[in-house]
């Protein structure tokens, strides 16, 4: 092919080159996501080892078939487009094969290759391809788990040290001794709480002569609320659980608590492990009668939410954000690499793509947001009632509004009726918009809001009151199938805000209008901040709202000072002010007065009032149930009205509420599978399911599309926790004892797969995986047989003749020394200073302060908060953790970046962690506070030592260090020994 030709073909493509690759993309990441892909789809039927035909003898299918290349020679000179055999075929050049012979690569694959090529030919696939259904299930993790014996080892009772003991005995290893009773403790109560004992709880046990005195210890830490507090922890760094969104726009998500304080509970609760999954994945379709339980949900809403992209790119926000969630719940629950297999099936594993985007068609019917939630479950119950009768009054369900309970309360209301004062809805006689909208009075004598829906709004209407007198008048904002959301207010997300509510009186032959002063106003609903009263305040800034609660109907009830005696004749004049803007006016409206008390009174449409007016005996069958069915909405509407609102959770559910607005996605979207993840070319429809590699379970679920999105939920959870899946329970005895050894059996415990590590033991590992599977699924039982191991108790110091063989002790022939995590640190600091909160459960705790950013994200100052304010020294579980901005202190001690998932935390060792520790003003600030808790009661330098040695190391101090930190207490005060003592090795490791 001529120079001039590629040339000419390089520059039409510059708009591809330009837009194709990303700043932060790799070599082998653009082969993989751009390149790979082409020869995949036009290469490989004719040159891969999966198709059986390697015609001219060259495959494509790896990096070795192109560079030994066919009977022509190698294909790709890398760096030489001009040279390589490939691109002249591709580009169909004279007297050159053309290649694929039916019909060419389109010009922007052409580029793709061309720039491949002449960018060196990166290609990361470096071993021959093997046929992943042929290794399907030829892998550790997906072979069916089956409960091992276990060996028959002298002097090891228990079955973690038998299985430990057989690899050791081949080894020629012996366990270390046992450790000591203070190390003993330490160890324990920093595993299981996160939390250092005081000295007394240490002198305690190691003057316990119980034989059973460790035993009763494990008992004790298990049995504390503590213990929750601590391995939730371990649960929301797996999952990337936070309190802010993340990306760009990183909002902070005020109700995400509710989830952590559940977390908690739960492990602290020790639920069997299947249930806590279930209730994750679908508490919702699962448990729907334990709506208090609902709280799990906020699983769903855990991982991250680009609010910039949702705006601007929403197709490929949904892809994305349903992407982040299909992470999330197969590297946390089945420990599989799912997303690798996004744009294309898995290179290692045997995951096809088509089972990537089945569990995105799980997902396809949710949307992240606040959802309501019932937490009473009394509460839950009555609302659920009410709902049902709500239910079967729209549209009247004959069979229901005839049953015996409910005609025995339309009967009560008609017994009430002729002692209870009525509402009479006003009809419109004049009415005008200043906005410019088109007003339609509705046969019901509301005014509906059309047309072109104006920023602002002032409503006038004028009509006459057939009652001659009032004491209160009533607004009811309507909902109408027309209106956004179905309002009640013409806001995109069907909200409103009513700024000011004037009424005025004209009586016959008086010139000047009366103005009706209002005494108080009440709603049924109000939006935080936007309550009624600032209706009626005389300041058009303020107003009436009815966020979250859009969708629904809402009525404000205006008391007047005094009764208003009205003529015939009189006109009474509305003017209803909405000037918040942002379309935020009513979009249907009705006015009704009463002269009765407010509280008491009732409305009555004329053709309710008609019915009424005929004989119970005398009525239709369709009158009575017209009755019926207003009766029971207005007595459920009151009944719920009662009923304390529902609380706030962040999760996903098909209907939410976050900063874009209302959330509804009615059915589950469409979900195709993409081909090379490019949402501009969709495939085949992928149907619900979730990882075929799992041969036991069908990989696809028996949904019908019809069904409610919360099916295809309940059917996953089924899968992950059904007892022929070995991922699941392995993945989660994989967890528990990394956290306990600071590396799982599998180093690797989000993936099982072959890009992971293999189980050191894996007959250890798949018999504490049946415990799991096949008992109560009790975590607690699992940490229970775990510490009360000899090889748990061991002493951590190495050995010689243990390093030369196990230079990673994966072997476990001691017990591995863990530095304290961020967390730990900051609680320990609080404990032996005396600060420590032991609060439980409410909103996150910021530790810093804050004001607005240049756009959604504020600004955040962790070097300006109050230490010593009521809420700060609550244990670090309870901090807001904010994803894009992190704290300092946390940020130096290896606190994960929980934009990602955190299987594991490293655990650095810098100048920069050493100064943090030294000199962060919380170090300084608890430092001093140790000091004069050391201090008190006492003015000998040596006790105050001594002392605070006691409460940072939990153990007496020895002449010798009493000599060495004497003279520093005396030449820079004892403040300068706290600093020291809690940055100190002891302080930070744990043995």
């Amino acid at each position: 092919m001529p120079r001039s030709l590629l040339r000419w073909l390089l520059l039409l493509s510059l708009p591809f080159l330009w837009a194709a690759p990303s700043p932060a993309e790799t070599p082998d990441e653009f082969f993989s996501a751009e390149v790979e892909p082409i020869l995949r789809d036009h290469c490989y039927p004719c040159h891969s080892h999966a198709s059986g035909t390697m015609k001219g003898g060259l495959t494509l299918d790896w990096r070795s078939g192109w560079e030994a290349g066919g009977s022509q020679g190698p294909a790709v000179k890398p760096g030489d487009p001009d040279q390589s055999l490939l691109i002249r075929a591709i580009l169909r050049a004279e007297g050159q094969r053309k290649m694929p012979p039916d019909e060419a690569l389109t010009p922007e694959e052409q580029v793709i290759l061309v720039r491949w090529v002449r960018e060196g030919a990166p290609d990361p696939r470096t071993t021959a391809p093997v046929d992943s259904q042929a290794i399907s299930t030829d892998w550790w993790s997906l072979r069916p788990l089956v409960r091992p014996a276990v060996p028959d080892v002298p002097g090891s009772a228990n079955p973690v040290d038998a299985f430990l003991g057989q690899r050791l005995q081949a080894a020629s290893l012996t366990r270390s001794p046992t450790a000591d009773r203070r190390t003993l403790i330490r160890r324990l109560a920093l595993d299981l709480h996160g939390l250092p004992p005081t000295y007394e709880e240490t002198e305690a046990f190691v003057s316990d002569s119980r034989a059973d005195a460790y035993e009763q210890l494990v008992e004790r830490l298990l049995a504390s609320p503590r213990y929750g507090q601590r391995w939730a922890r371990h649960w929301f760094d797996t999952i990337h659980f936070a309190d802010s969104h993340g990306f760009e726009h990183d909002v902070f998500r005020p109700h995400a608590w509710r989830f952590r304080d559940y977390v908690i509970d739960q492990f602290n609760n020790d639920i069997p492990w299947s249930r806590f999954v279930r209730e994750q994945l679908a508490a919702d379709v699962l448990y729907p009668e334990a709506q208090h339980n609902w709280v799990a949900l906020g699983f769903l809403g855990a991982g991250t939410y680009d609010h910039s992209a949702a705006a601007t790119a929403p197709m490929s926000f949904e892809h994305l954000d349903r992407d982040d969630l299909v992470n999330q719940v197969t590297s946390s629950f089945v420990s599989s690499t799912a997303q690798c297999a996004r744009c294309h099936d898995h290179k290692f594993d045997p995951i096809p793509q088509a089972d990537y985007y089945a569990l995105q068609a799980v997902f396809a019917g949710i949307g992240k947001g606040n959802i309501p939630f019932e937490p009473d479950p009394a509460a839950a119950a009555r609302r659920r009632t009410w709902e049902q009768w709500q239910q079967a009054a729209s549209p009247p369900q004959p069979e229901r509004l005839g049953s015996p309970e409910a005609r025995q309360m339309v009967a009560e209301w008609e017994s009430r009726l002729p002692a209870l004062p009525q509402w009479t809805t006003l009809m419109p006689d004049v009415f005008l918009s200043a906005g410019g909208a088109t007003l339609q009075r509705l046969e019901d004598n509301s005014l509906l809001s059309g047309g072109t829906a104006p920023e602002k709004e002032t409503l006038t209407v004028t009509t006459s009151s057939p009652l001659r007198q009032i004491s209160a008048l009533r607004l009811d904002v309507l909902t109408d199938d027309s209106l956004p959301q179905r309002g009640p207010g013409r806001a995109a997300n069907g909200n409103l805000h009513l700024t000011e509510f004037q009424a005025q009186l004209f009586r016959e032959g008086q010139p000047e209008p009366l103005k009706i002063a209002i005494a108080r106003a009440v709603a049924d609903f109000d939006q935080d901040g936007w309550t009624i009263q600032h209706a009626i305040d005389g300041k058009p800034a303020t107003g009436w709202g009815v966020h979250p609660q859009e969708g629904k109907s809402h009525s404000a009830v205006f008391e007047l000072a005094e009764p208003l005696s009205l003529g015939p004749a009189d006109r009474l004049v509305f003017t209803i002010h909405q000037d918040h803007g942002r379309q935020h006016i009513i979009g249907r409206l009705a006015l009704a007065v009463t002269n009765g008390p407010p509280g008491d009174a009732v409305v009555i449409p004329a053709a309710i009032a008609g019915i009424l007016a005929v004989p119970e005996q005398q009525r239709t069958a369709e009158q009575s149930l017209t009755l019926a069915a207003w009766v029971i909405q207005r007595r459920a509407e009151d009944e719920l009205r009662r009923l304390p609102p529902p609380q706030q959770l962040y999760a996903a559910a098909p209907i939410a509420q976050n900063e874009r607005g209302l959330i509804t996605i009615a059915t589950p979207r469409e979900i195709r599978i993409l081909k090379r993840g490019n949402l501009e070319q969709p495939g085949d429809v992928a149907t619900p399911g979730s990882l075929s590699a799992v041969t036991a379970l069908s990989a696809r679920f028996a949904v019908d599309p019809r069904q409610p999105e919360s099916v295809r939920r309940g059917a996953l959870a089924d899968w992950v926790v059904d007892r022929a899946n070995p991922l699941t329970w392995r993945s989660i005895a994989n967890r528990v004892w990394h956290h306990h050894f600071g590396t799982g059996l599998c180093d690797t415990p989000s993936d099982f797969g072959r890009m992971g590590g293999q189980p050191s033991h894996p007959e250890l590992l798949d018999w504490l995986a049946c415990e799991l599977r096949d008992g109560p699924g009790s975590l607690k039982d699992l940490h229970r047989l775990i510490c009360l191991s000899e090889t748990y108790r061991q002493q951590s110091a190495s050995r010689p003749e243990v390093t030369a063989v196990d230079p990673d002790n994966r072997l476990l022939a001691r017990m591995p020394a863990q530095r304290l995590d961020a967390d730990a640190y900051r609680d320990a600091v609080l404990q032996s200073s005396g600060r420590l909160n032991n609060q439980q459960e409410g909103p996150a705790v910021s530790h810093f302060s804050s004001r607005p950013g240049a756009q959604l994200t504020p600004y955040l100052d962790y070097g300006d908060f109050d230490w010593d304010g009521p809420q700060a020294t609550r244990r670090s579980i309870y901090r807001v953790v904010w994803r894009g901005i992190p704290d300092p202190v946390f940020d130096a001690l290896d606190f994960p970046d929980l934009g990602l998932l955190a299987p594991t935390r490293g655990f650095s060792a810098s100048p920069l962690q050493a100064l943090t520790l030294l000199n962060n003003r919380f170090a300084l600030h608890h430092a001093r506070h140790l000091a004069r808790r050391s201090q008190s009661g006492t003015t000998d330098v040596n006790g105050q030592v001594a002392a605070a040695i006691r409460h940072t190391w939990q153990r007496d101090a020895t002449p010798e260090e009493l000599a060495l930190l004497r003279p520093l207490a005396e030449a820079h005060g004892l403040e300068a020994v706290c600093r020291l003592l809690l940055a100190s090795n002891e302080f930070l490791f744990v043995d």
